[in-house]
């Protein structure tokens, strides 16, 4: 049997030096083919792997798969590759640039005692409201009630839509128990890739998450950052305060922090996301 392609095994958006999201990332060979990505990527146990191609190395392409197939993008595969980069360089920081899904977008990483602290430019981010399309099947497919929801449910989408549902509160967030082959199938019949539920905390700024995307078979990620820069753009858009810090992972024993601002650009509003990557001791294989 031939051995796999190198990979490292990274917590990506960890919170105080904790958890965060076990993330394989494989240096890409130009042999492999995308089923071989495939099923490198239901091998590694990990929910995301991203395959970096480093033959252009000023602006690597970055693409990411799931059990399910390719993913159009991943915010916490994205912060997971720009730190092992940055790792393999043995450089302490570095501004640069990466490919992804057509969209070459600027990225930031910086060593820090507990990690490597990522950033990366998320892009335009469009938001609609659709609360009456979605009718009851998703919101019961939650397992949640109407009143259960806080506000109006939104559309966001950095390039796949996902719906954000608001919920009254922390002990709302953490109960929800969602019905994963129903709303795996609500999602695909509105086109979601999932729901991304979350509980604004008292003092602005803060709020805590949970991503439920059964869909792309991921029934609970433990951090999903591309949501969080949806939630910062759906928050500058609604309050015209982008900035907020979001915890997710409680439930599933892997606290992750994820950091997002948004703002109001000519073409749109785009956001910057940021988490930080325990690099160590990484598991690698070969």
């Amino acid at each position: 049997m031939m051995a796999g392609p190198p990979m490292t095994v990274v917590n990506a958006c960890t919170r105080d030096g904790q958890g965060g999201s076990p993330t394989a990332v494989v240096i890409d060979d130009a042999t492999l083919t995308d089923d071989d990505r495939h099923a490198t990527a239901r091998r590694t146990g990990t929910s995301h792997t991203a395959f970096i191609d480093t033959s252009t190395a000023d602006t690597p392409t970055v693409r990411f798969f799931a059990s399910a197939g390719e993913l159009t993008n991943c915010g916490h595969g994205t912060i997971a590759a720009q730190a092992v980069l940055l790792h393999r360089s043995g450089a302490t920081e570095h501004h640069g640039r990466q490919r992804t899904a057509g969209r070459t977008f600027a990225t930031t990483a910086i060593r820090r005692r507990d990690g490597v602290e990522v950033w990366f430019d998320q892009g335009i981010i469009a938001l609609a409201d659709h609360a009456d399309a979605t009718g009851g099947g998703i919101i019961a497919a939650l397992g949640l009630q109407r009143a259960d929801i806080a506000a109006g449910v939104r559309v966001a989408s950095p390039g796949t839509p996902r719906l954000l549902v608001p919920v009254r509160d922390h002990p709302t967030l953490l109960s929800m128990q969602p019905d994963f082959d129903r709303l795996a199938t609500e999602c695909r019949r509105l086109g979601y890739l999932g729901c991304f539920t979350y509980a604004l905390s008292p003092t602005a700024g803060t709020a805590a998450a949970r991503m439920f995307a059964p869909a792309i078979g991921v029934t609970e990620d433990i951090a999903n950052a591309n949501s969080v820069g949806c939630l910062a753009a759906h928050l500058l858009d609604t309050s015209g305060n982008g900035e907020i810090e979001v915890h997710l992972g409680d439930t599933l024993g892997r606290p992750s922090s994820i950091s997002a601002g948004a703002r109001h650009t000519g073409s749109g509003i785009v956001a910057r996301i940021g988490g930080v990557v325990d690099l160590g001791p990484p598991i690698v294989s070969g």
